[in-house]
């Protein structure tokens, strides 16, 4: 692989996992895990619910700028920046936008709301307390979020398995330069 990779799907759904799998399986690379730049807002912040106040969405673009600003950073010292973050609806289009790096993967992780409930209760944080249930935001995946990049159903694979379908698919997941 080569380039930028852009990691996505809902809360739970193994983005972190994958992503780091991914980025030690890369001879040089950075995870760069968007929910960073959420928490570093102290004093001021907005999370994002389903009522998605305007403070919260500038917030939300706001790391988002950050996320891909960081990744073309790394990108342009020589690695294989690896962004990960929850990225749906029409959100996915504008950041594959606000990241210049070129080729730029796309990997959408989607798998059944079952396996994620199940991912859910096995891990530590906890992804489902601001509102959102596992249902809503998958089908904001499912229904709102454009078919751009590689989707793939995980919900019988492990970080593994999905890495090694990700490198022998990256081809399927590179998306043109310009979505407009």
């Amino acid at each position: 692989m080569n380039g930028a990779v852009l990691l996505t799907g809902i809360s739970a759904a193994g983005k972190s996992t994958v992503a780091q799998a991914l980025a030690e399986r890369l001879p040089r690379s950075a995870h760069i895990r968007g929910d960073v730049f959420r928490r570093m807002v102290v004093g001021g912040r907005a999370d994002m619910t389903p009522e998605q106040s305007g403070e919260a969405v500038r917030q939300l673009h706001l790391r988002y700028r950050i996320a891909a600003k960081t990744a073309d950073q790394y990108y342009d010292a020589g690695f294989i920046p690896i962004v990960q973050d929850v990225i749906v609806g029409r959100d996915l289009e504008r950041f594959t936008e606000m990241i210049r790096t070129r080729p730029l993967h796309v990997i959408v992780l989607v798998p059944d709301p079952a396996e994620v409930e199940r991912r859910e209760r096995a891990r530590a944080k906890i992804g489902y307390d601001n509102g959102w249930t596992i249902a809503q935001l998958d089908k904001a995946l499912r229904e709102e979020t454009p078919r751009i990049g590689l989707w793939l159903d995980t919900s019988r694979q492990n970080a593994q398995e999905t890495v090694d379908e990700i490198i022998f698919r990256a081809e399927e997941s590179k998306i043109a330069g310009d979505l407009r």
